[in-house]
């Protein structure tokens, strides 16, 4: 059964990312842009979450959200996966803002801290979920969030690529985070899931404080 909200959200990327791939105006003015948003410019910070560099980008993106977010909208409903969504958008530009907020000329775009929020939440929801690397491997749930923001922390430290990487861990931090304050059930009956998707975001706040990133 089609989600009228997840289809919304499809929609609304789609049609502001195809905006943007045509009209190099309306891009910059929305991007992710942190000397405009320090300037007051703070829609930045929601608008450039609905922006893709590509359409590869745009793709990528929403196929994963289409891929976990029935199991958010299924577990908490609409309006608390729109708050996991929307929470973890601006989650991961609020964690930009502090690792890069002196960066006056960094700029970044894309739905990526969402997506990460959302599949963390629906990896707390439903551990068991099958993830195929390539479309053949197949690795517990639990382990690709690990990995995967392991892999942010890498990248946020060596900065060797173009990809937002510290956003996809706000996004990481907001879906946990929501998702246990709207079903706090799951300390108890995923403890061990909570205590294993906790471990990155632990070495991330220690690197953090070490100035280590």
């Amino acid at each position: 059964m089609y989600n009228i909200f997840v289809l919304a959200i499809v929609a609304a990327n789609v049609l502001i990312s195809i905006k943007g791939f045509n009209d190099s105006y309306f891009f910059r003015k929305y991007q992710f842009h942190v000397g405009s948003i320090r300037a007051g410019e703070q829609i930045r910070m929601i608008s450039s979450g609905f922006l893709h560099a590509d359409l590869f980008h745009l793709a990528f993106n929403m196929i994963a959200f289409y891929s976990f977010a029935p199991v958010v909208t299924g577990a908490l409903g609409n309006m608390s996966f729109l708050l996991v969504y929307f929470g973890s958008l601006i989650f991961g530009s609020l964690l930009t803002m502090v690792f890069h907020g002196n960066e006056y000329s960094y700029t970044a775009v894309g739905a990526s801290g969402a997506v990460t929020g959302i599949i963390y939440s629906a990896i707390l929801i439903d551990p068991d979920l099958p993830i195929y690397l390539f479309g053949v491997i197949h690795i517990p749930t639990y382990l690709f969030g690990i990995l995967y923001l392991l892999y942010s922390i890498y990248g946020m430290k060596s900065r060797t690529d173009n990809i937002g990487h510290t956003a996809h861990f706000g996004g990481a931090i907001g879906g946990y985070a929501i998702t246990l304050m709207k079903d706090p059930a799951l300390f108890h009956e995923s403890t061990l899931m909570v205590v294993l998707l906790a471990i990155p975001i632990i070495i991330l706040f220690i690197m953090a404080k070490m100035g280590k990133l």
